[in-house]
């Protein structure tokens, strides 16, 4: 083949690069980033031919003609890019081999001229033998799919085809520039031979060495890296969408902790999520599933210290009084401590509202080091609340209780399941059901939602219910847990809870300086006894920031620093007149009232019985909307009394000529349950022998037709209702003696308690003796009604 010659051209403008390296073959994006550079990039245009130069030494900012290969390529403008924000790009295209020879100008971009380099045309025999063996031997080495073949055919020319082949290999930029400094064609098809026979070699190496690391491989790392190649094969179809999502997904389900069952899960519904378009429906059904999988906490758990001391010293600060259930925690931290599980016993903190139980469930989880979940019950009527929606349903999700170890992060939080006695049954099943298996010590360790519908290990939770009133409550569920009772608070411990709890967090929640705002002691007395009347300190709570708020009101618009002291005048001026009138202790005057004991949801409570007598038949007549259990103990006290009335000194003609009228007043409230007995007995007895109940007792029990008096439940609610009605005398039955030694030591010191089994006892002690009074007239007064 005849040797190339050289074409003189016109001065063009010069590129210089500081790495890589181009070949007169195919396009090339150049980035523009020099200021000479971007000169040129502004001064060029479409089709305008300029120089390719490489420089000896990338860190070299403004190269000379000695810092630049003597070797170039002469290339086409094809397109100019400008990009918002990131450098340009100039798209050229090689076209010939060139050699620098002298520099016109530096500014404001350099210009060479130069040789170009033309090869000679003629039909040579060995050249195109050549080509024709590496054509064959590329499509003997290189994968079919690779795409090079195309390229070559592109390619045209034996002298290109060579360049084209050594720009497709993956060589360094020295053996590149060999090849563009080789001006023979031939030389430089048989340097393309031999640098295919080393990509060759070095290919196979490789293969070798993969097939090696694979045997070495888990099957988990290999998943992993087929999982990579198909993702990456996806994005080039451009089918990957969601890769950035999936490989996200895909790495925390690789780094979760799960029992092998659950990985078997895992990486069966994984296989169904990779085989699935993105825009297929059921992608995203399954691709939340496998989010929920991941992000539930099968093996972690918060590093939990249970440390008696500090859990005693924890209770005593956040919590005034309430000390047998602060006893009943700890014995229970205690066993935890001892066994080292929590498998057993669930807590039941059973009272009014605004009393604790939350917060002493909270004060636990803060004591303990572990994090606290509220799962709410109230109003829950639907299974699936509680066990999950099958997948099958639209919308399908775990129930609450995973939700609440899903937000906790870790498998074994204290639970407080709020409410628990508010749950309904509707007909979509029985949540109370559903909640067995979650409290059960048996069951929880392999707890199956019906979402998941793999188990979930409950059994390392702490679990705390809450509740008003468990009468409603399931036999099998009541069973299930240790009931631990908080009756409530009298004004006592209310004025020491507001001092040492209330009054500084209101004040800090509304910005109010405790050196500057103070509350008297008479003040919060005020407080307490004409704005609140429940068994907690929620109302009382409100109450305060209702002050709170005035008082911040005449803070923010007053910029004085003077001393506010809220007082008794203060009270009344910013919350009105008292809202609330107790039940409190009152004279009798007549016979045929009695003082009784009641258990609300909201606290004990005082209940008046009046009674009447008229000319008429014997027709007793009872009134104050009544439930069927109180209308029998009505019956069972009254059948009583005309059975025994010739020992009591009653005249039995009565029963015929006169009739009767039992009244419990607050009509619009509803009343039932047994507790009622003996105060109608009671009063019955006092309006038939004219002797007055004393003043100062009040009474509950359960009466029967054998004179027996029952033990009844809320004893210590009713005491505290008692003692803050201002009764100092009580009539409980002899079965609740021991419910009484749960009252607070400093309330049961100011009462005077008679416990009675027999109703010819409570007689004796209720009624007063037999002494003339004057014959009322009228109504019966204006009697005190529960609200």
């Amino acid at each position: 083949m005849s040797p190339a010659s050289f074409v003189a051209r016109t001065p063009l403008p010069l590129l210089p690069l500081r790495k890589g390296l181009v070949l007169p073959s195919g396009s090339t994006q150049l980035p523009i980033g020099r200021p000479k550079s971007r000169a040129l990039f502004d001064a060029v245009r479409t089709g305008d031919r300029v120089i390719i130069a490489f420089q000896r030494d990338g860190r070299i900012e403004d190269p000379s003609s000695s810092d630049l290969h003597e070797t170039v390529v002469v290339a086409k403008v094809r397109e100019k890019i400008e990009r918002k924000g990131r450098a340009p790009v100039l798209v050229v295209e090689g076209l010939d081999r060139g050699v620098l020879t002298e520099r016109v100008q530096d500014e404001p971009y350099a210009t060479h001229r130069v040789l170009e380099v033309v090869e000679p045309r003629a039909n040579d025999v060995e050249a195109h033998a050549l080509a024709h063996s590496l054509r064959k031997l590329v499509a003997e080495t290189l994968p079919k799919d690779s795409g090079v073949t195309s390229l070559l055919d592109a390619a045209g020319s034996p002298s290109r085809i060579a360049d084209a082949l050594i720009g497709f290999l993956d060589v360094d930029d020295a053996t590149k520039l060999r090849a563009l400094e080789m001006l023979d064609v031939v030389d430089r098809l048989r340097f393309a031979s031999e640098a295919l026979a080393t990509a060759r070699a070095q290919y196979e190496l490789r293969q070798k060495v993969e097939a090696e690391v694979r045997r070495g491989l888990t099957d988990q790392q290999k998943q992993a890296m087929l999982r990579q190649q198909i993702r990456a094969m996806q994005k080039e179809l451009g089918e990957g969408e969601d890769d950035e999502s999936n490989d996200e997904l895909r790495k925390k389900l690789d780094e979760v902790d799960v029992p092998a069952d659950v990985r078997k899960v895992i990486d069966r519904e994984w296989k169904r999520l990779s085989a699935m378009p993105a825009q297929n429906a059921e992608s995203h059904v399954i691709r939340t599933y496998l989010d929920w999988i991941a992000e539930l906490p099968w093996s972690t758990r918060a590093e939990s210290h249970i440390d008696l001391d500090a859990i005693e010293r924890t209770l005593d600060e956040d919590h005034h009084g309430l000390e047998e259930p602060k006893r009943r925690l700890l014995e229970h931290m205690a066993v935890m401590r001892l066994t080292k599980q929590t498998r057993g016993t669930i807590l039941c903190l059973v009272g009014p509202p605004g009393v604790g139980k939350t917060s002493l469930a909270q004060s636990v989880a803060k004591a303990i080091g572990r994090p606290l979940v509220r799962v709410s019950l109230g109003g829950v009527r639907d299974e699936a609340e509680v066990r999950g929606h099958r997948r099958t349903y639209v919308g399908a999700l775990p129930g609450r209780v995973l939700h609440g170890f899903r937000k906790a992060k870790m498998k074994n939080p204290v639970v407080v399941l709020d409410e628990i006695d508010k749950m309904g049954r509707g007909i979509q099943g029985d949540p109370e059901a559903a909640l067995l298996e979650v409290l059960d010590p048996e069951q929880n360790a392999h707890f199956l939602d019906h979402y998941l519908e793999l188990p979930f290990d409950l059994s390392e939770a702490l679990f705390i219910a809450t509740a008003n009133d468990l009468s409603n409550l399931s036999a099998p569920l009541r069973d299930r847990l240790e009931i631990l009772e908080i009756a409530g608070y009298v004004e006592d411990d209310k004025l020491e809870i507001a001092k040492k709890h209330l009054v500084p967090k209101v004040l800090a929640d509304h910005g109010l300086d405790p050196a500057r705002v103070s509350f008297t002691d008479a003040a919060l007395g005020v407080v307490t006894r004409g704005y609140t009347r429940e068994a907690g300190v929620r109302k009382l709570r409100q109450e305060l920031a209702r002050l709170a708020r005035r008082v911040a009101l005449g803070v923010a618009k007053n910029s004085g620093t003077e001393p506010i002291v809220i007082d008794e005048a203060a009270v009344l001026t910013h919350l009105g007149k008292p809202k609330v009138r107790h039940q409190t202790r009152e004279a009798v005057d007549r016979a045929g009232i009695a003082t009784g004991l009641a258990w609300t949801p909201v606290g004990g409570d005082v209940l008046f019985v009046e009674t009447t007598r008229m000319p008429g038949k014997g027709k007793i007549v009872v009134t104050g909307q009544l439930g069927d259990v109180m209308k029998e103990s009505t019956q069972a006290a009254t059948t009583w009394l005309r059975s025994h009335a010739a020992e009591l000194g009653i005249d039995s003609a009565v029963f015929e000529q006169e009739d009767f009228h039992i009244h419990f007043p607050a009509g619009g409230v509803p009343k039932d349950g047994p507790s009622a007995g003996i105060t109608i007995l009671s009063a019955f007895a006092s309006l038939l022998t004219g002797r007055r109940v004393r003043s100062d007792t009040a009474m509950t029990g359960e009466a029967t037709l054998r004179g027996r008096v029952l033990p009844v439940g809320g004893i210590e609610s009713k005491v505290l209702a008692a003692e803050r009605a201002g009764y100092t005398r009580l009539l409980l039955p002899k079965e609740n003696a021991v419910d009484f030694e749960e009252v607070a030591e400093n309330v049961r010191e100011r009462l005077e308690v008679h416990f009675v089994s027999e109703m010819r006892d409570v007689l004796d002690l209720v009624l007063e003796p037999l002494a003339p009074i004057a014959e009322p007239t009228g109504n019966l007064g204006n009697m005190s009604t529960p609200a």
